[in-house]
Order: C-alpha cells, then structure tokens, then sequence
C-alpha cells in the first residue's frame, strides 16, 4: 500500500522490494507454482471409447478436494506447442435435466463433436458441476424469464474460477497449453488465464 492509502502498483512494488531486497512473486507465479505441485485431480479411467461420433479417447478424473468425476474426451494427437481446439464443456455429467426438458442436449453435442471431426482432433473437456441451492434458484430464475421471452432452451451453465483451475489441470495431463477455444460466447478469455500457463490463441463457433 502507498504512503497516500492507495493500493501499490507493480512499479512501487518493485522499489520497495528493492530497497528492502525482498522477493517480488505474482499471483500468476504462485498458481503456476500450485498447478505443478499441487494436483488437484487423480486420473482414474483411460480408454478408447466408441461413441456415434466415432472413435474418442476417454480419461476420467476424480477431483481430490469432493470427490468430483470430470470427463476428457480427445481425438487425435497434437504436439506440445501445438494449437488444439478445445472445448470447456460445464455439465452435470449425469445429465443436466434442463437441458434435456428443452432438447437442447443432442444438438449442443451433435456440434461439439461435428466440429472436432472436421478439424480432425481436439479435446472436450467436461467439468461435472454440483449445483448449490442458491445457484439451483437462480437458474430456475433464468429459466422462467426465458421461458417468458417465449423462448425454449436451457439457461447457460457458468465456469466458475475453481471450475477453471480444475480443467487447467485437465488440460495440461493432455498436453494442450495453447487453446482454439470452441464457443459460442463473446467472453472467451479469462482474466488468470495466463497463471495457469493456457494461452486463447483463437476462438472457434460451435
């Protein structure tokens, strides 16, 4: 903090670690360092899985904080600096009942996949959500005023920041640090991103 009360930027952070010689960390460094040391899933399942969009490498992780099973579905090979389309699917892995009450889910999926096909690899990542009641609430919220717009679909399912960190970590055991992020959503990159050592390069329509 400043002299004044206000909050110390980079530049006053670095005269005063220099003239009390300390260390100068980030918040980037400290969950770069967390994401390598710090696991937060244990892969539990790895096989080829036959799907009606064809022929999916399946990896199931179990989150070690709940509990949580998250899926990876991925197609074809890449590189480790290589871009490859990805896609952070938040769903309850069950079923998510909106979805399917509005008939939504299939053609969601059908896309997704339709578009990984195309380009011939690529990763879905699904982040299997536990909905506290005030969130259950709020989207029941979102949902009756879609319903009142006269409109028939589910309401979105956000990412949260744990969210993101839990698929961070997905997505570095498979080897994707560089993302062709597939949405549909202007908000495609997250402030963070960076820290966990994920780069957007592009964006990509479902």
């Amino acid at each position: 903090m400043n002299e004044d009360g206000t909050m110390a930027r980079l530049p006053q952070l670095y005269e005063v670690a220099k003239k009390f010689d300390l260390k100068l960390v980030s918040i980037e460094d400290l969950v770069a360092y967390r994401m390598k040391n710090d696991s937060l899933i244990i892969k539990k399942e790895d096989f080829m899985l036959t799907t009606r969009f064809g022929e999916y490498r399946l990896r199931a992780y179990q989150q070690t904080t709940n509990g949580q099973i998250h899926l990876a579905l991925t197609l074809g090979s890449w590189d480790e600096d290589e871009t490859v389309l990805t896609r952070m699917n938040s769903t309850k892995v069950n079923n998510d009942l909106f979805s399917t009450l509005t008939s939504e889910a299939d053609r969601k999926l059908d896309a997704m996949f339709h578009k990984l096909n195309e380009r011939g690899s690529g990763a879905i990542v699904f982040i299997n959500q536990q909905f506290e009641p005030e969130n259950m609430l709020a989207r029941l919220e979102t949902l009756k005023e879609i319903q009142e717009s006269g409109q028939v679909k589910a309401p979105r399912k956000q990412l949260d920041n744990r969210d993101y960190g839990i698929g961070a970590q997905i997505l570095h055991d498979l080897n994707i640090s560089k993302l062709d992020l597939m949405t549909n959503s202007e908000q495609s990159k997250r402030i963070g991103m960076v820290g966990y050592g994920l780069e957007v390069v592009n964006t990509t329509d479902y």
